[in-house]
């Protein structure tokens, strides 16, 4: 007997803001599949959330706990996969995704900051947070185009809106 292999209908990646797990869990429903989020696997692998990771442990580890459970959706789950915002870093993981429907979710620094909010605890955030928000969305934005094959502009849309343009995208 041989083991079933799956795949995600569609995985969604691009920066925090960006809507992913909203479009994503969106997407599910009309769909009729299940939902994934890996930043959620992180956390129920490791019992910590991704913030309480990136202290005790470092961004290093964080990552490299994030590529395996990337690696692990990527082969058990035929749903909607929605992607942590910077798993693209890695580059297994973009070669993974090589095989793959992926829609890079964009947003500009404007309304990414309004759906995060200012004042919110992210690690990669600390400090100056728009500052540092716009420049992981154009440290990021080529890694995003390089692995998606399709792009979905997400700036003044609802995500209802939004996920109608995935739908288009990707035919279904």
């Amino acid at each position: 007997m041989t083991a079933r292999v799956t795949a995600p209908g569609v995985v969604l990646v691009g920066t925090m803001g960006a809507g992913k797990t909203t479009v994503g869990r969106i997407l599910a429903e009309q769909w009729g599949v299940g939902f994934r989020d890996t930043d959620h696997d992180v956390e129920a692998g490791v019992g910590k959330s991704v913030q309480d990771i990136f202290v005790d442990a470092g961004e290093a580890e964080f990552r490299r706990i994030e590529a395996a459970a990337v690696a692990a959706a990527l082969t058990a789950h035929d749903g909607v996969l929605a992607l942590g915002g910077g798993a693209v870093l890695d580059p297994s993981t973009r070669a993974l995704l090589a095989d793959h429907t992926v829609v890079f979710l964009r947003v500009g620094l404007s309304d990414a900051a309004s759906r995060v909010g200012l004042g919110v605890a992210r690690p990669l955030l600390l400090g100056n947070v728009r500052g540092r928000m716009k420049q992981l969305i154009e440290e990021r934005a080529e890694i995003y185009l390089s692995v998606a094959t399709h792009t979905v502009d997400t700036d003044g849309r609802p995500a209802l809106e939004v996920a109608a343009a995935v739908r288009e995208a990707v035919g279904r």
